[in-house]
């Protein structure tokens, strides 16, 4: 078996794993293996690789493994919930970056050849080399462009998601004066010079004058977008970084990265508008940025006067001990305050008072697709408790007490009331169909996105103000002393 066979072998069983890997990613009982999957599926690509014909520098590529695995494995270990959004959107900008730099590299690569033409000098036959210009053909180039374009446009992106997220930057929406017209303008000067590149492939100012352009768009797209509309903009992220991936691997004729990239591409596709289904917004809103809350409508939301009715933990306590069933709604502001363990404990504690439990999990909440249900599986929480929202909606009617722990725009009635607010339409958890609220907050203002929630001055709510963390923690200490 030649050297090749195997490389492709390898290639083939990488691919199968990659394909069982996001299966078994499709449900959290199985998620784990599923990882493992795809791991191990990664590293057999990357041993197949090492054996494919004319390759070399093996110290380098060794150096450049460790470079990358090293603080990759530290990051990941060590990082915190709160945190693992933006680590998610860094390494998809990783990713972006790679197929970007392979395309360029494999353009300049291609642009000449090396020829042994036969020459007389002095008499005598010898071979002299030289590099001769190889114009390229219509299918060679695109594949190369658009990785360059994909994967510029994902780097930068993901860098801007990541600072938002972070607070590096900030993460309201950042708008330039005709921000769609600059965009639309950059978009047209992007494939035109695409079109002079593919026409003059031996100047290199035309693809580097591309990739530019591109890192630019990046930037100008992901800039308008709020903080709160994080998880679309990063399911949409990773979807670009999977299409770059695939068009690098026509690139290199490479099948494990055609398939691996067309496997993230298409996943993260279906994320987006399954996310923009969850958010109300449509597909075209998403990719040219023009999403996030509007200032009109922001001052419209500002002009809301709400009156908040506080609670003790120990009225909380009594509440919750004595009810029936109680729907939890985590957010944000619980992994903030990393009480997951807490509402966990929680949910034990009314359990062996013979309540029933569930969680509702609406499919924004957090910073990311999936944010919820990773950090309470963390905190061991049963899967079959956490519910989405379509299996715990009908559900709320029956409950005692809805406990919503910092989440705010995913149980906003105004979704469903008010036409004015910039949330209009979007599906919601139904809390206020509960026959009691209680809202962990940690103060009395609009949250992550700006806008007023009328669920926390309906009648039947009670605000429990502090760190998720801390009124957990009282709460936990109320019900044991029942």
């Amino acid at each position: 078996m030649t050297s090749n066979s195997v490389a492709q072998a390898a290639y083939l069983i990488a691919s199968l794993l990659f394909i069982l890997g996001l299966k078994r990613l499709s449900t959290p009982r199985t998620a784990r293996s599923g990882n493992i999957a795809a791991a191990v599926g990664m590293a057999l690509a990357l041993g197949g690789t090492f054996v494919l014909p004319g390759m070399g520098n093996f110290g380098w590529i060794l150096l450049a493994i460790a470079l990358g695995t090293i603080p990759g494995w530290l990051l990941a270990k060590r990082v915190k919930m709160t945190a693992m959004p933006q680590m998610v959107s860094l390494f998809n900008g990783m990713g972006g970056a790679c197929a970007m730099l392979i395309s360029l590299g494999e353009w300049f690569r291609m642009s000449f050849e090396w020829t042994a033409p036969l020459r007389i000098i002095n008499g005598l036959s010898v071979n002299v080399s030289a590099s001769v210009f190889v114009p390229r053909s219509f299918g060679e180039c695109v594949p190369m462009l658009l990785g360059v374009i994909f994967g510029a446009v994902s780097f930068t992106g993901s860098l801007v998601a990541f600072g938002k997220l972070q607070g590096l930057i900030t993460e309201k929406p950042v708008r330039l004066h005709n921000q769609g017209t600059i965009n639309a303008g950059l978009a047209v000067a992007i494939l035109f010079a695409a079109g002079c590149a593919a026409h003059w492939q031996d100047h290199p100012f035309w693809i580097i004058t591309l990739a530019t352009l591109a890192l630019l768009l990046g930037v100008l797209q992901v800039l308008p977008i709020g903080g709160a509309d994080m998880p679309v903009v990063i399911s949409v992220l990773n979807s670009c970084t999977g299409l770059a991936a695939a068009l690098t691997g026509f690139t290199m004729q490479n099948m494990a990265m055609i398939i691996a990239g067309t496997l993230v591409g298409a996943a993260g596709s279906l994320l987006t508008l399954l996310m923009c289904k969850a958010m109300n917004r449509s597909l075209a809103k998403v990719i040219f940025g023009s999403f996030g809350l509007s200032p009109a409508g922001a001052a419209a939301a500002g002009q809301t006067d709400q009156t908040m009715r506080e609670i003790a933990p120990s009225e909380c306590a009594i509440m919750m001990g004595y009810a029936r069933k109680v729907i939890i709604i985590p957010g944000y502001g619980l992994a903030v305050g990393q009480g997951q363990h807490l509402v966990h404990e929680l949910e034990d504690l009314l359990e062996k008072r013979g309540v029933e439990v569930k969680y509702a999990i609406h499919p924004v909440a957090g910073r990311m697709p999936g944010h919820m249900n990773v950090l309470l599986a963390e905190a061991d929480v049963p899967y079959p408790k956490l519910l989405d929202m379509e299996e715990i909606n009908p559900e709320f009617d029956q409950a005692d007490v809805a406990l919503v722990v910092g989440a705010n725009d995913v149980v906003n009635p105004a979704a469903r009331t008010d036409p004015g607010s910039p949330i209009y339409g979007m599906p919601i958890l139904n809390a206020d169909k509960a026959k009691n609220v209680i809202v962990i907050k940690r103060g009395r203002g609009a949250g992550f996105a700006g806008i007023e929630n009328a669920l926390f001055s309906n009648p039947k709510t009670r605000m429990l103000f502090g760190d998720a963390k801390k009124a957990l923690q009282e709460l936990v200490t109320e019900v044991k002393a029942l």
